[in-house]
């Protein structure tokens, strides 16, 4: 091949999200590859998060909006978007079409097939269907994975949990799957409690105060309201304990109001939104990450936190048991289990020596794993192997 790959990302929204952040890291490296010409194709940042189209602007990124691809379900704006999708490819003839998020990822790998597109691969950063998920919506997302697993040359997933689950539903087989953790600036991490002392300054943070930190967008099934329900027995026992919540969202008002009805003001710290290359200076002034969304991939927040040295207690659900190891890098409690959470949080809060113990066995679990070069060359030679063998 002596002319250059031309590849096409695709995603729904470049939101402030790790699946969108994952995806950007990976256009920029392959921007940087001499085999490649690549685009990023994705809808319209619309939402609370904060986008990172600016950021892909500043670095040049060649994007492509279509104003029709929108997150929810609209059929009016999804064929429509579907039929952008067959035309643009058609014109641009890609190599390879590599899409992201559950929209994207059904809409773009049709229109990939009927563009005749010869390797068609898409990253499983979540599932689609879920147990808080409308029925019907589950019956149809399964559905169309299964319809667009036929179609994909290879089917990527953050974590084994994540192959395993779609597995189960029946969508694809086993050897479509490839697992590729996902990548980030995994120095700057392990390079943050460098950082601490300015930053908690900068907050207000007292020196004989423990942060409790959660990072994720202030929305439904991120869990935020577990983590309010159980400060108040945590702050009964270690009233030195303040929490930080990184991120902004449409509950930021009925969170802050539960909190001023426990009487806890004075212990919450919100940020805000944020931009994501400064996540590793607010995990810096952290004593422990707390998970609990309901739902996730594989949240980057977890291996992010570990990288620092930092302890994590995290609900058991989908892939973070892969990182999260029951008294070797955090703990792991059940979804409808407060009092297990608030023992995690109390214990890890009492031993400084355990919380450092931790957090040094998940820097030595995650560094080698989640490096943003590390994945792009796997990815590399996924996209090198396709293209030989074809599909």
């Amino acid at each position: 091949m002596s002319e250059k790959i031309k590849l096409a990302h695709l995603i729904t929204r470049l939101i402030i999200g790790g699946a969108q952040e994952n995806t950007l890291s990976t256009v920029l490296y392959f921007m940087d590859h001499p085999d490649y010409e690549v685009t990023l194709i994705t809808g319209p940042g619309l939402g609370p998060e904060g986008s990172l189209e600016d950021e892909a602007k500043c670095k040049n990124v060649p994007i492509t909006v279509l104003p029709f691809l929108r997150r929810n379900i609209n059929p009016f704006y999804d064929i429509i978007a579907f039929f952008q999708m067959i035309s643009l490819f058609r014109k641009n003839k890609y190599d390879i079409i590599h899409t992201h998020s559950s929209k994207a990822g059904i809409l773009g790998r049709l229109a990939a097939y009927f563009a005749q597109c010869p390797v068609i691969i898409h990253t499983i950063h979540g599932l689609p269907f879920h147990p808080y998920e409308k029925k019907w919506k589950n019956v149809l997302y399964v559905f169309l994975e299964k319809i667009c697993a036929k179609v994909s040359s290879k089917i990527v997933t953050v974590s084994d949990t994540m192959r395993d689950k779609a597995l189960i539903a029946g969508v694809g087989r086993k050897e479509q799957y490839i697992t590729i953790y996902s990548g980030m600036n995994i120095t700057a991490f392990a390079n943050a409690p460098l950082k601490r002392e300015h930053i908690r300054k900068q907050l207000g943070i007292k020196d004989n105060e423990l942060v409790v930190g959660k990072i994720a967008r202030l929305f439904h099934l991120k869990g935020h309201d577990f983590v309010v329900d159980c400060a108040k027995a945590i702050t009964d026992k270690f009233p030195q304990t303040k929490f930080l919540f990184v991120g902004d969202g449409i509950l930021r008002k009925e969170l802050t109001d539960s909190i001023a009805n426990y009487g806890l003001s004075d212990h919450f710290i919100f940020t805000g939104l944020v931009a994501p290359d400064t996540i590793p200076d607010y995990i810096a002034v952290m004593d422990i990450l707390v998970h609990t969304s309901l739902r996730e991939g594989l949240a980057r927040a977890l291996p992010q936190a570990l990288a620092a040295g930092i302890p994590v207690v995290s609900l058991d659900i989908d892939s973070a048991h892969e990182v999260v190891i029951n008294d070797r890098t955090g703990y792991l409690v059940q979804p409808d289990d407060k009092k297990a959470f608030i023992a995690a949080i109390i214990n890890l809060l009492s031993d400084a020596t355990l919380r450092k113990q931790l957090g040094s066995n998940g820097t030595k679990l995650v560094v080698p794993l989640f490096d943003t070069k590390a994945m792009c060359r796997k990815l590399n030679t996924l996209y090198q192997e396709l293209l030989t063998c074809g599909r």
